[in-house]
Order: C-alpha cells, then structure tokens, then sequence
C-alpha cells in the first residue's frame, strides 16, 4: 500500500537520509570525542502531506503498521516515537507543526548498527523543513534529531549518527569532533573499499548496555575530575580508576587517539591496523561485542585482500565493516558470508549493495 492509496492523495514532498558505519570513533561521541563515519547506499524515505482531520497518521511500509493520533499525553513506542520525538522537538523551538500524513519505508536494515533511527529522524525533520519551509539547517537538523532519540525512544545518544545522516554521503568519511562540531570530509585510504555485513545478531539500543556504557563513563569522567573522557589524552591517567571503569575509560582514549591518527594521512594497511586494535578494544576492554561479531570479525580480518575489519556501532549485535582492496569488495562480501553462515548464522551483505 503506498501513500495516494493509504490517504487518498499524494503526497506533498518527499525526503530521504543514508544509514551509516563508522569506521573509528565506536563510543566516543557520547564522550566529546572524534569519530568518522560514513554514509551507506540503504536509506530510509520520508513522504509527507497534510492531514485533514486534525490527527497525526504514521504509517510504515516495512513494518506494514499504522498509528494514528489525535491528542497524546505519552510518547508512542516503536517507528513512531522518532517520528512524534522530531515533531515535540521543532515545536518545543516555536514551530508550529500542523497535522500530518507520513508514510516511511526504509532499505536500512532495523537492529543492525546502521542508524536506522537516526536515518528515520533525519528524513523526517527534512520532509517537515521542506514542508513547512522551515529555517534549519543540516546542522541543526542533526541536533534536533539526536534531541528527538535521546527524550523520546529513550537512547542517551551522541551526535555522530545524525550528523553522518544529515552531512555524510557514501564516497567520503566524514571526520568530526563531537564536542565542537568541527568536521571535515577526508577521502577513503588509496586503494580501498568498504565491505559491510550484517551478522543476522539484531540488537535494541535503549534495552542494551548502551545506556549503561555511558553511566560508566560519566562516573569515570567524574572520577577524573574532568567534564568528559575526551579529556583525558594519556592513557597513564586512567589507571588510577576502578575496574571495569579503567578498562571503559583506556577503550575510549585509545580510540580518540586513532581516529587522530588518521587525520595525519594514513596508508590502507595502517587504517585497517587501526580498525583491528579498535575492535579488540571494543571487545575486551569495553565488553560490547558478541561471540557472532567476534566470528565475523576474525573471519574478515583473515581473508586476503582485507586490510582492518571491526564492529560498527554500539555493539551488542549488528553488523561489522572491513576496509578491503579497491576492487575486491564483492569477491571478500560474498567468500566470508558463505564462510560465515555455514557457522550456523545467517548474515547478510549490505555493502556492497545487491550481492
């Protein structure tokens, strides 16, 4: 069913937003840190017209599911509380938000580390800017989002995930500093591809350890007597903290430290080296990886033709991403999921697309 049919009408305007990976800076944004992430093929798609009788209609396609809402006290659960979470955020700024049809689809795989949400926010808040005509800029949309994820599904996010939805696109890495702002696109290492698969492990950000990783590191920070762990630059500091706080705060500084690294100007093989300490990182010193992302991992990191291959996003489940040879993307893609799923998983390729 597609919007004409759903509201016997078309739609107004239609706007979309990238999922995305991130190839260094895993738990860092919440910190103040550096991250560099970058934009995938899949995108979620936002269409967007006025409703007629003063309620708000969400539907989603790839959840074949509608909401419809006249007055609510409580924010609504699943799609819809992204959706109704940009809605409060613009009105809490002065909008005055009308009543809406929306209708989303989406190609980004839900549970997979690949910002799903924060794809969703993005394009919504672009449909209503577009909509509306609305005064707000990419930069601002990005902040609005992650306003929208953190008060209303309930994820105590940072910034990386909607800036990359907002600003990044899939031929460069976008390197920003959280706590600024600052942001440049670098390209990707000479000689270099992204491969992307899902290991079929979903995971739900706001019932996993990510809230809690993030107490961890607010109480380490504490600790330290800084505002943010992004503070703190030698790694010597953080071993007068308990366990497991040590370990959580030296996963953080370490990484700021790659992602610094590569603003320097670094070879395919050495980023891949940075990509590998960065998933044993994750792994042992801030415990987010899982047996499947683990397998994955190692397989990706054997195979020829593979420079770094790590986790993306919180953890906990999702997918992994692999710096390869330029060219060899699709051979590595298809040789490591047939590899992989005769392991009993089943995982699934995202990138490059339509394997």
């Amino acid at each position: 069913m597609n919007f004409q049919q759903l509201f016997a009408k078309a739609p107004e305007v239609e706007a979309s937003a990238p999922g995305r990976v991130n190839l260094l800076g895993e738990h860092t944004d919440y910190n103040d840190g550096f991250v560099l992430p970058t934009a995938i093929p899949q995108r979620t798609t936002v269409q967007l017209g006025f409703s007629a009788d003063g309620q708000h209609h969400f539907y989603s396609e790839n959840l074949d599911e509608r909401v419809d809402i006249l007055e609510i006290k409580h924010t609504p659960s699943g799609f819809t509380s992204y959706i109704f979470g940009c809605i409060q955020v613009l009105q809490q700024e002065g909008h005055t938000i009308p009543s809406l049809n929306l209708y989303v689809k989406s190609s980004i795989p839900i549970g997979s580390g690949l910002s799903s949400s924060a794809a969703l926010e993005v394009a919504t808040l672009r449909a209503l800017r577009q909509l509306l005509n609305l005064a707000i800029d990419d930069v601002e949309i990005a902040q609005f989002a992650q306003q929208a994820e953190i008060h209303y599904a309930g994820v105590q996010c940072g910034i990386m995930d909607q800036m990359a939805a907002s600003l990044g696109d899939t031929e460069h890495i976008l390197f920003l500093d959280t706590r600024t702002l600052e942001r440049r696109m670098l390209p990707l290492p000479a000689g270099s591809e992204i491969v992307v698969i899902d290991s079929g492990v979903p995971r739900t950000l706001a019932s996993s350890g990510y809230n809690y990783r993030r107490t961890e590191c607010q109480e380490a920070a504490r600790l330290l007597k800084v505002k943010a762990l992004r503070d703190i630059t030698e790694t010597s500091a953080v071993k007068a903290l308990p366990e497991p706080l040590q370990r959580r705060a030296h996963h953080v500084v370490t990484e700021n430290h790659r992602v610094l690294e590569v603003l320097h100007g670094v070879s395919s093989e050495h980023f891949g080296k940075l990509m590998n300490a960065s998933h044993a990182s994750l792994r042992d010193d801030y415990e987010v990886s899982v047996p499947a992302l683990d397998t994955l991992v190692e397989m990706l990191q054997k195979t020829p033709g593979v420079f770094g291959a790590k986790l993306t996003g919180a953890g906990f489940g999702g997918a992994c991403v692999a710096l390869v040879a330029a060219g060899e993307g699709r051979n590595i893609a298809k040789k490591v999921l047939e590899q992989y799923n005769h392991t009993g998983n089943t995982g699934q390729v995202l990138v490059p697309a339509c394997i």
